[in-house]
């Protein structure tokens, strides 16, 4: 049964957005992944590798967060955590080491990287069939030509998500606020796949208000808090937020919210995603069915 399912509600019960449970699906992938492993108990297990680079304390909260889900779902832990001051050699040195595992399916460079390290030249080095963050040119195009490959995290969890509760993209606007290689362009070619019409819009498109109430599927990814409003959004539109910002309430306490008020816009749309609990666990489980795929297709199970 889908979760979405399970959450049914009537337009008389509330008109509130019905949520998209990104925890909740998560969880179910996990499950599913823990259970595959353990079918695979005469084999190795699958590797991940984790590369962080100094002590950016929301990065080592990410890190932790997929290290936890790895020993969860029972995938061995490569991690290596390197000091602020190291060099683009050393890096470069190990991911040439991580190419040649064996025992490693699956290698991120936790982003963003301290000033003087080029990431794109380091992303570049990873084997584009361990490149479980879908960020190679390699798997890029791979997306843009619709052939198979690994899938970029956030991206991929949204369309999961958004399958997972029976939402219908076939010729439905869908519109993301976003450019980045991370989310906003690969977001768009997924979406396009599906066959919706889609448009990206960004920080220079005129009147983005207009091009966001056209929308059908509304995807922020801007990294603005609250930015998307209740009068920004089509009645009856899906919302999906990708945003995590942290602000103080009126209390002085620190907050975690989305790119969209949710407070507002839950009273318009359909489906909304929530933060945290939305997007953010889907993007690790993500990243763990990449690191079993990749595992999958080295272990010909």
């Amino acid at each position: 049964m889908h979760i979405g399912e399970c959450r049914e509600r009537t337009a008389m019960e509330s008109k509130t957005a019905r949520s998209l449970d990104g925890k909740a699906l998560a969880k179910k992938i996990q499950r599913e992944l823990q259970s595959r492993i353990k079918e695979q108990a005469n084999k190795r297990p699958p590797g991940l590798a984790v590369l962080m680079v100094g002590n950016n304390p929301a990065s080592a909260a990410y890190v932790r967060n997929k290290e936890k889900a790895c020993a969860k779902v029972g995938m061995a832990s490569f991690g290596r955590h390197f000091p602020e001051e190291t060099s683009q050699e050393e890096l470069s040195e190990t991911i040439a080491d991580l190419n040649k595992n064996p025992r490693v399916d699956g290698i991120l460079i936790q982003l963003p990287l301290p000033k003087g390290l080029d990431s794109v030249a380091l992303l570049e080095q990873i084997d584009p069939d361990k490149d479980v963050d879908g960020l190679h040119p390699v798997n890029l195009g791979r997306l843009v030509r619709g052939e198979p490959g690994l899938r970029s995290c956030t991206p991929a969890g949204i369309m999961r998500l958004l399958k997972e509760y029976e939402i219908d993209l076939q010729g439905k606007q869908a519109v993301t606020i976003g450019r980045s290689i991370l989310v906003g362009k690969p977001m768009a070619l997924m979406l396009l796949e599906a066959d919706a019409t889609i448009a990206i819009a960004h920080s220079r498109t005129t009147d983005l208000g207009a091009i966001c109430r056209s929308a059908d599927i509304l995807i922020a990814a801007v990294g603005r808090p609250k930015f998307i409003t209740a009068d920004m959004v089509k009645p009856g539109a899906v919302v999906i937020d990708v945003g995590i910002n942290r602000i103080s309430n009126p209390s002085g306490k620190s907050q975690l919210v989305g790119d969209v008020d949710f407070e507002s816009v839950q009273e318009v749309a359909e489906w909304i995603s929530p933060v945290p609990g939305g997007v953010g666990p889907m993007t690790v489980a993500m990243l763990l069915q990449n690191t079993f795929q990749s595992y999958s297709q080295r272990e010909e199970l």
